[in-house]
This record gives C-alpha cells, structure tokens and sequence, in this order.
C-alpha cells in the first residue's frame, strides 16, 4: 500500500535545508507529497498506472479515465491471446537514445522476472511473453484472454539494458535531476518531449508524511499545491490566492483484519462491528462531508459495483451485541466480552502521521467499546506496521477505478495471502479464487460482471475488512493555473490524480 501508494506527480521548489520563496517563479512548481516512494524504476513497480512524469507507457489514462495511444501509435484491438501495438515514431529517451520495440519487450521481462522480486509481477500474470519482431512492433503473448490487457499497458517503458535497481532515463515529459532521500526528487522539463513539451520548467517533489506539518509548509508559502485531509484544508478555503479542489474517488478507507488470530479471526466479532461502526458519523465528522460510507472494495457509481452489498450507513448495536451473544462472545460486569477466557479485544494500528486515519481509528474503537469489544489502538511507523500486519488490524486504503482486477485479485488471492500489503489478513476462500481467476480470464463483459457481483457478495459475506468510508481527494493550489483536470482517482492518487495533470499546468495570466 505505502509502497504503491506513494507514487508521483508532484513538485517543489526548495525544500527542507533550503531557502524557499513565498511566492515560487512561475516555471517552478512546488507539489508536498504524503509520502516517498522506494524506488523511482517502473520495473520495480514505479507508478505503473501512469502519471509518473519520467516515463510513457504505451498507452495513457485521460482525466475521464479513457486510454489513448502513448508510445503506441494507436490503440490495438484485443481479441484472445495476442494484442499487437505499433510503436510511435521519433520517440527518444532522455538520454538521447531512440525507442524501440526491444525496451519496450525489455521493460517487460524485468517485471515477469522472478528474480527481480518487482511488486507488480502478480497485476502482469496474463504475460506470456512480449516479441519485438522489429523495431515498431511490440507483440504481448497472453497466457488466456486477459480482459485488462490494455489498462495495464500504462506501465512506464524503460531503456533496455537498464539497472533494475537505479532510476533509469525515460520517456516522459520530465526527466530526473536528483534524488534526496527522505527530502526530494527534483525534475527538469524534457524539451525533446514527443508530446506538448510542459509550460513549469522545475519541479521538486517534496515529501512530508505529517498531514498537519503539510498543511503547515503549504500555509507557510513552500508548496504550490499539495492533498489534505478534508478537514485540513478548511483554513484554506477563501483564502486569497488559494484554490481547494474536491475530486471524486474509488478509495477507500477500511480495518484490515488478520484472520489468523482468535479475535479477528472470529466471523461474529467482524460482523458485529461492522453493524456497530456509525459510517454516516464518520463522513459527516471526520470528512466534513467530502465521502461517503462503504461497504465493498469497488464504489458505488461504477459500473462493476454490487448494491446488493450495501448496508445501512447508521449503526444498529442491538443486532451487533445479539450476533456476539448467539456466537458465544459474553459481556461481563464491565460491559467487556470474552469467549471461553479469551477477552474481546484486539489492537488496531493507523500510520501515526496520517491524521485521517487516525480519527477513523478512534471512531471505529468508540463504536466497538458499546457493544463490547475492547480496541486498543497504536499509531506506528510504516516500518513498525510492516512487521505486525499479520497479527495485528490495520486503517488501511486501497481502490481503483480503472478495472475490477485492479487491486481485487492482490488483496484477496490466496496465492497471495501474507504478501506484504497484498493480503495481509491471509484470507483463503477457494471459490473467491475460482472467481478472480474466472474475471481475469475472460473478455465476455457479462461474464465478469457475474464473477466480480460475486466476489463482492463472499468478501461482504465474509467480512473480510470493515468497509467505513469513501474518500473526495482535497487539494490546496497556490495561484491561477489553467490546465487542472481532476477525474476519478485512485488510492495511488499522488500519480494519476490532480497533481498528475501538473504537466499540463500553465499560469493563467
């Protein structure tokens, strides 16, 4: 999730140890980014979904989420197991070297190649092989008919021959100038970009985790836009000079359970809270109104969503203490239940910084103590989380608009339990894997819209997480820009979203 989450479109002028104008020249922009990513490689799972800056895939996302032709020169038409693209002339890399269908084909093995350990190896499982028979032609050899062929060739082409484990030179509008880690990445405009070359010259892509030591440096003048939680962007509005932007969303934030231990593990304590957890409270007092309850990991107002797993939005603590009380979880004197000696109770981590999760933590641990269940709650470091997923509940987020395999087959696969961020609970229900393999495997649209209604009825069946809210993405801008063309995000919204567009930004005046 961090790993992914944090993936790039974004800008800064000078950061931390630097000396930073209140007001940046306008060929600079300043972007503060919640979070780092590990690697800056597309192989090695660098923005694979677009929006990286640095690198083209052969094909591109608009706001509105259509594809268009990248690197290719024209959409391919997808039918059974071979999908041909044409590759785009005159395209060159940063270094100067031309593009061919051999990067391209390149980029690729790296990521099947087992040995490269790269985080994205599962979303590319339909790939057989990709053929350059010659320097236009990229040929993708499927494994079956893989639907989502084309929504996965957004993946950032990188030179062949490349270091896996550097920051190659890529194709994009902007190139790479440096990397300080735990400070910046600085980016310079690609003036032999293939496309419209970008109007801001510089961008730095600032990193702060804290939200409020954020919303404290875009106060301060240091970044021309950054995201927020809802709440924090409420001493922005009206201000002179700044802008907040909403956009509408897939992601989601929900408690991931580990299903291996005695507590979380036990279907009528998952139930239960996920009658006793007050969601239309949480939209109205922690997201000030900018979301809405959830219920399943693909939202409503998709095509692919199940109402059929909707709930109700207000508590009913009646039916969740009945369900606790029919599976045996007992209140004592203190209004606290156990089973069989073992105290309901269990520990729910949040990433200390994020000041969104946290309240969502608290909210959750309110709720759960009326019926019960005692949450203790631990606000953790990425690093201190990692080690603790598989025995410890996590705020975790994740949701994508571009297609049900996005994210669905990782988080509930499993050939896929304990993965890092990729099922961490360890959910295991073979026919939930009968049915991600059936929705992948097909292009019939009918047949996947049975297979993943489905998915979303066993994993709400199952309560598998505690679905609690969608999100709006709130955004601060400094100044007047044209060229802002926010659309439906993503969790990884730091590399498609509003930031992303940042190429297109130019000063209105």
């Amino acid at each position: 999730m961090r790993r992914r989450l944090a993936l790039f479109a974004a800008i800064v002028l000078w950061l931390a140890g630097c000396s930073v104008p209140s007001q940046p020249a306008q060929d600079t922009v300043v972007l503060g980014l919640g979070s780092e990513p590990d690697s800056l490689n597309p192989v090695l799972g660098y923005a694979p979904d677009g929006g990286a800056l640095m690198f083209d895939g052969l094909v591109r996302r608009t706001p509105d989420l259509r594809l268009q032709p990248a690197l290719a020169e024209s959409l391919p038409e997808v039918e059974g197991e071979q999908v041909t693209f044409t590759l785009r002339q005159g395209v060159t890399f940063h270094d100067g070297k031309a593009l061919t269908s051999a990067d391209v084909a390149y980029t690729y093995e790296q990521v099947l190649k087992a040995a490269n350990n790269s985080p994205i190896r599962g979303d590319y499982a339909a790939v057989e092989k990709v053929e350059a028979p010659d320097p236009r032609t990229v040929v993708f050899r499927l494994r079956y008919p893989y639907a989502p062929i084309l929504q996965r060739a957004t993946l950032g082409i990188v030179p062949a021959g490349s270091d896996v484990s550097g920051t190659p030179a890529g194709t994009g509008p902007y190139a790479f100038v440096s990397w300080t880690k735990g400070d910046k990445i600085t980016l310079r405009a690609n003036e032999r970009y293939w496309g419209a070359a970008p109007a801001i010259k510089k961008l730095v892509l600032a990193y702060t985790s804290d939200d409020n030591a954020r919303a404290t440096r875009m106060a301060a003048g240091e970044f021309t836009a950054t995201e927020l939680p809802p709440k924090a962007v409420a001493r922005f509005r009206g201000q002179r000079g700044m802008t907040v932007h909403e956009v509408p969303t897939a992601d989601y934030r929900g408690v991931m359970f580990p299903l291996d231990q005695p507590v979380t593990g036990d279907l009528a304590i998952r139930k239960a809270l996920g009658l006793a957890v007050d969601r239309a409270a949480m939209v109205s007092a922690i997201l000030a109104g900018s979301g809405s309850p959830a219920f399943g990991p693909i939202a409503p107002g998709t095509d692919w969503h199940n109402p059929a797993v909707n709930g109700s939005a207000a508590p009913d603590r009646v039916k969740a203490a009945a369900t606790l009380e029919e599976a045996g979880w007992k209140a004592g004197a203190d209004g606290m239940r156990a089973k069989g000696g073992t105290p309901a109770r269990f520990t729910l981590m949040y990433p200390a910084g994020d000041s969104l999760r946290k309240e969502l933590a608290l909210a959750v641990a309110s709720d759960a103590k009326q019926i019960g269940i005692d949450v203790r709650l631990a606000g953790l470091d990425w690093d201190a989380i990692d080690r603790r997923m598989s025995k410890d509940a996590l705020i975790m987020g994740w949701g994508s608009p571009y297609d049900p395999d996005y994210t669905n087959y990782e988080l509930f696969h499993s050939s896929f339990a304990g993965q890092g961020y990729f099922n961490p609970g360890r959910y295991r229900n073979p026919d939930v894997d009968r049915l991600l393999d059936a929705g992948r495997g097909t292009s019939d649209r009918a047949a996947r819209k049975k297979a993943y209604d489905e998915v979303q009825r066993r994993i709400s069946d199952d309560a598998v997480w505690l679905y609690l809210v969608y999100l709006r993405h709130t955004y601060v801008v400094r100044g007047d820009w044209t060229g802002l063309t926010p659309g439906v995000e993503a969790h990884e919204h730091a590399t498609g979203g509003l930031l992303g567009t940042v190429v297109s930004w130019k000063p209105a005046s």
